[in-house]
């Protein structure tokens, strides 16, 4: 059949759009699998557990009684009211119901944010390493990414002063992922506050606080939100949901607070995209937020055993020669440094080439059977990032697997001079 002439130009913003690196990886290692391939896949950012039965259970009642309709577009009133009084007791935190937009997860409460917010020309502040997403956000609305790198040195926390030499009058909105997603860092008190009193000397710059795993912390640190300081909340977005903490990736619902006027402009572009959230998904999750703080027992059970996974994966992989690992606060990711494996004259034996952290994820996933994502897809091409959110079981093979595939003999160094 002859082609048609058909104009195949798409929109510049959406031509420029990088293809999301986790879940690239993750549908490759379910193809893999689904071809009979043992592979392990700690590419994804998904605990591992049932969504609590209570929970379950809810959206099962909804769909047997009928709750099956179109949801109000921002939420309903019901879930709007106990996120309400979530905010109010674990941070201290007001909003009416006009504050609170419910969304299809927390990744569309960012990107509306970021929409709602900034234009053309605009400048989001992005510290790397950060999610994959971010930046992608910026580019279709059309906003530049202005990203600072951060340091394991530094617990790869955005220092002040670093925010301060980057910001000017174009600059439109701060991006803080905390507990961090890729790097399990955590902000202190301290240090949010730091930032908090430079964001302050700049009326234009409003903050968009991603603080999805804010349950899933590591003793001594401690979670805060910020809006909760001093002359934040006037410019602060406060996005979270119910994927990581509550388990329930697959329902889809997250939730933003802001000040009114920017919560408007939110529910506006949601009204003309996807329009409210499931409707079943959102009687489930008031059960959720009725198990209590951090989800109750349901959600002290995985946190409990992620932090036992986290010390377990840490021991591992720094016991790996080359290896160099900041101990993660939070969430459920580690972002080790494996430079030491990469450069053009490194060859792998059965292998080939290399160069980078790109080719050291193919040679895992090829030899080792274990997908990880490259640590460019963050912002940090030194590092790869690692989920820790599988069975111990998996766990201990797959980190098994990766110590053999990382011992030196394996990897060879051209050290002869070009001519």
């Amino acid at each position: 059949m002859a082609m048609a002439n058909v104009d195949r130009s798409i929109n510049p913003r959406v031509a420029a759009l990088r293809a999301s690196r986790t879940m690239a990886l993750t549908d490759l290692a379910r193809a893999m699998k689904a071809k009979g391939i043992d592979v392990i896949g700690l590419a994804a950012g998904e605990p591992d557990f049932d969504t609590p039965s209570a929970v379950a259970e809810a959206g099962v009642r909804a769909i047997r009684n009928g709750r099956t309709r179109y949801a109000p577009n921002s939420g309903t009133g019901e879930l709007k009211e106990l996120v309400r009084k979530k905010l109010r007791r674990d941070h201290g935190l007001e909003y009416a119901q006009d504050e609170i937009v419910v969304s299809n997860g927390a990744k569309q409460s960012c990107a509306m944010a970021v929409f709602a917010c900034c234009q053309p020309d605009d400048e989001v502040i992005v510290p790397a390493p950060y999610w994959v997403s971010y930046p992608e956000m910026a580019t279709l609305a059309g906003a530049k990414s202005v990203v600072i790198n951060t340091t394991a040195k530094d617990g790869f926390v955005l220092r002040p002063s670093e925010l301060a030499e980057s910001l000017n009058e174009k600059s439109r909105m701060l991006i803080l992922c905390t507990p961090s997603n890729p790097t399990g860092a955590v902000y202190s008190e301290k240090e949010l506050r730091d930032i908090a009193k430079i964001v302050a000397e700049h009326p234009r710059l409003l903050v968009l606080s991603d603080e999805i795993y804010e349950h899933i912390v590591y003793p001594p640190a401690k979670h805060h939100s910020f809006a909760s300081f001093e002359g934040m909340w006037e410019r602060t977005i406060t996005v979270n949901g119910f994927s990581k903490g509550y388990a329930m990736t697959g329902w889809r619902l997250g939730y933003a607070a802001a000040p009114q006027w920017i919560a408007s402009a939110m529910a506006a572009v949601q009204s003309h995209t996807t329009s409210g959230a499931n409707t079943i998904a959102q009687e489930a999750a008031l059960e959720a937020l009725a198990l209590g703080p951090a989800g109750g027992e349901p959600g002290f059970a995985m946190i409990k055993a992620f932090k036992e996974r986290r010390d377990f994966v840490v021991k591992r992989l720094c016991a790996v020669e080359g290896i160099v690992l900041a101990e993660p606060q939070g969430a459920f990711y580690a972002f080790p440094n494996v430079s030491r494996f990469l450069g053009p004259d490194v060859e792998v034996k059965g292998f080939g080439k290399v160069p980078d952290v790109d080719a050291l994820c193919r040679y895992l996933l090829e030899v080792a059977k274990v997908a990880v994502v490259p640590g460019d897809a963050f912002g940090d091409p030194n590092c790869l990032r690692i989920s820790y959110a599988a069975s111990m079981e998996l766990l201990e093979e797959a980190m098994d697997r990766i110590a053999t595939a990382l011992q030196p003999e394996n990897f060879t160094r051209d050290t002869s001079e070009t001519n």
